[in-house]
Formats: structure tokens, sequence, C-alpha cells
């Protein structure tokens, strides 16, 4: 065997009589600036920082609030009423015009609102003298009961605290305290006519402007805006109406409890009962407490004991079974979540803060629902409406429709930079049909 012959032989060896199967190549991880994002620190970085935006944001959106609470405080008061007076209104439209189904439940609101008011004073008036009277023997049974205290309070004492108390009310720190005074009274007028007047035209057009709102809204996104707004009249309004009917309970039960037992005042605190138990938790004990010292003061110790058994046994027939039935539905919400939203409230916004804080969380977390696909429900659809009664969706349809037609080219005026000359007129051209045509057969 030649040279050559072996060679070629040698080579034939090293190819192989059968396909080798084709292997995954590794290659080594290459370490870029995009792959310290993508690992579980980085996604934890960026989860942070999305965190911190939004939490700045959220900042100053209650900045601007506080500053503007002129505007702000009246427009979240008329949407918490109008969410409330809501199911009336479109009741009354199936009877009558949105307009006179408006003016109707406005102005009885009004009515209703004025007569508790005028009740509210006059029985006042009606029981001031004898109230001067209780409190004068309660100051002074108060004083015989710190005679008796192990430590002496002398009356040079007492005289020198009174002293103290006129020259503060004679003082010129009071005065522009008065003047302050004075001024929160104006702005407090101002608001309570910007309050009526936002809650008519809520109570008039609210729809019409949520769906004018919607419909700048992208078409992927329309349906969790409408859900949106749906969810916020219904829990607002839900709230409203269940913490309503619970404080009229509170206050119903504690005034029964101060007439029986004669307590001066008595349809006067059962109105600061009603009104405190709009604060959730501590409202309707801080009235309690309230009713409990003025028997204290006015009618003896025995009274005021049973005046503070009725306060506790109402209390906890409002907590154990009426406030679970009533608002399960409205506010889904953990006592400590609603503690820590009063907290919260307390501190950003006083007493005004602590009424908003409760209904306010309980529409972010309804809202977050929906945009976190918890909720899918679909938007309330209002079927036993009449055919002239228009609900959210068809308003919108109406308002994209109008939206599209005014954005509509319109023909250019002649010498405008275009003439009528160059205008083409548009021709439809005939749908065509992409299924394939099966071919002609021969003749």
């Amino acid at each position: 065997m030649s040279e050559k012959q072996s060679r070629r032989k040698g080579r034939a060896r090293l190819v192989p009589d059968e396909p080798i199967a084709s292997s995954v190549i590794v290659k080594p991880p290459v370490h870029t600036v995009t792959n310290l994002w993508t690992d579980g620190l980085g996604r934890v970085a960026i989860r942070a920082v999305q965190v911190l935006i939004v939490g700045v944001l959220a900042a100053f959106i209650v900045i601007g609030i506080l500053r503007l609470s002129l505007i702000a405080l009246p427009v979240l008061l008329a949407l918490i009423l109008s969410s409330a007076l809501w199911p009336l209104v479109r009741l009354l439209r199936k009877f009558m015009p949105a307009m006179l189904a408006a003016w109707t439940v406005f102005l009885g609101s009004l009515l209703v609102l004025g007569g508790i008011g005028t009740l509210l004073v006059y029985s006042v008036l009606a029981e001031w003298p004898k109230l001067v009277d209780k409190g004068i023997e309660g100051f002074n049974k108060l004083q015989g009961m710190l005679d008796q205290l192990p430590w002496k309070i002398s009356q040079e004492q007492i005289d020198q605290a009174i002293k103290q108390a006129t020259d503060f009310l004679t003082s010129s720190q009071f005065s522009a305290g008065a003047l302050s005074g004075i001024s929160a009274a104006g702005n407090f007028f101002t608001g309570l006519v910007l309050l009526l007047v936002i809650l008519f035209f809520f109570l008039k057009d609210g729809d019409r402007i949520w769906a004018f709102f919607v419909s700048w809204v992208p078409a992927h996104q329309k349906h969790r805006w409408l859900a949106s707004g749906e969810r916020t009249v219904e829990t607002l309004g839900g709230y409203m109406r269940g913490t309503s009917t619970v404080a009229a309970v509170d206050a119903l039960g504690i005034t029964a409890a101060l007439l029986i037992l004669q307590v001066p005042l008595a349809i006067p605190l059962g109105v600061v009962v009603f009104m405190s138990s709009f604060i959730p938790l501590v409202g309707a004990t801080f009235a309690g407490i309230l009713a409990t010292l003025i028997a204290l003061v006015t009618n003896g110790p025995v009274v005021a004991l049973i005046v503070l058994g009725a306060v506790i046994l109402v209390n906890q027939l409002e907590g154990n079974f009426l406030q679970p039935v009533v608002m399960a539905h409205a506010l889904n919400l953990h006592a400590l979540v609603v503690l820590l939203a009063l907290a919260a409230g307390t501190v950003l916004g006083g007493l005004v803060g602590a009424v908003l804080a409760v209904p306010l969380m309980a529409v972010a977390w309804s809202i977050t629902k929906i945009w976190t696909d918890r909720d899918v429900r679909p938007p309330a659809t209002d079927k036993d409406e009449k055919p002239d009664v228009p609900s959210t969706a068809r308003i919108l349809a109406h308002v994209e429709a109008r939206i599209d037609e005014l954005a509509e080219p319109h023909t250019s005026l002649p010498g405008a930079g275009s003439s009528t000359a160059d205008q083409k007129p548009s021709v439809q051209e005939p749908p065509v049909n992409n299924a394939e045509t099966p071919p002609e057969t021969a003749t």
C-alpha cells in the first residue's frame, strides 16, 4: 500500500459512519448593566422606587388639597352628600325631568336640615334658664366635694383661677383669637355656599360630568374608569346612609334615656350624639361621656351612673349588631385600618379629617380592587330606567359621538392655504373579500 493511500485511509477513519447529534453549547453568562435589574434584588429596588414615586405624588396631592381646603372640602362633602342622595334622584327621574328631580331632593334636604337646626336652637333657648340654675347648683356641689378632699383647695385659689380666666378673656390675645375666629366664620359661610352650589350640580348632572371625563380616557381603560366611578358613588352613598342609620339609632336611644331621667338639654345632647357618631369608634363614646358629665353636674351621681349604663348598652348594641349588619357592604375594612385612617385624618385635617378619613379609605380600597382585577363586577346598569333617562354608559356614548363630530376636519375656506379644487372627493371603496375565490372552471 502506498503512502498516499495510507494517508487517505487514515483520514477516512476520522469521518464517522453516522452523523453526530448536535450538542447544546452553553455560553458563559455575560454580566451587563441590565442584568443588575432582573434579579430579585433589582426587582425589589425598582418596586421601591415606584412606591417612592407614588408616595411623593400622593404627598403633593394631599398638600395641594390642604392648601386649597376652601375648594377641596366643599367638593368632597358635596360628593359624599350627592352619593347618599343619588338613589332618590334616580327614583324621581322616572316620574319627572332631571332638573325637577334635582330641585326636589335639594330643597327637601335643606328643609330637613333647617328643621333640625331650628329644633336644636329652640330647645336650647327653652331649657337655658334651667341649665343655668342646674349649672350653679352643680358648681356648688363640686366645690363642696373639693372641700372634702385630703388636700384642701382654698377659696383664694378658686378666686385666683377665676381672675386669670377673666384676664384672659379681656386680653389682646383673646381679641386676636376672636378676630381669627371671625375670619374662620367668613370662610365657613363661603365654603357653605360653595358646597350648596356644587351639591345641586352633582345631583342634576353628576352622571354627565363623570361621563364627560371618562370620554377622554383611552378605550381599553374606560371600563375601569366607569367601574371606579360607580364604586365610588356606591361606597360613599352606602357609608353615608349606613352611618346616618347607626347615628340615628344611637341618638334616639340616648335621648330617650335622658328624657326619662329628666336630664336638661336632652334633645341638644341627642343631636350631639347624632353628629359625633359620624366619627367611627370614638365619636359615640365622646358624646356619651359628655351626656354623663352633664347628668352628673345637673342631676347627681346616681342619675349619671344610669345614663352611663344606657350609653354603654346603646354602644354595645350598635357595635355587635347594628354596625355589622348595616355597614358590612359599604365599609369592608378591618378595625385596625379604621383606627389608622382616623389617626392620619386627625393629624392632617383635624376634626374634618377624622370625619372624612374612613369613607375616603373605603373608596381607595374599592378602586384598588378594581384596578388590580380583584373586583370583576361590571359597572351597574340601569335596566329599570325609562328610555328618556340616560345611563352613564349611554351618556358616555353620546359624548364620544359628539367629540368625534367636533374633531372631524372641516372643509377649509378658499384662500386659507388650500383651495377647494385641490381637495379630492373621497371615494368609498367597496369592501374587499380576503377569502380565496375558487378558480373558474374552463368551459
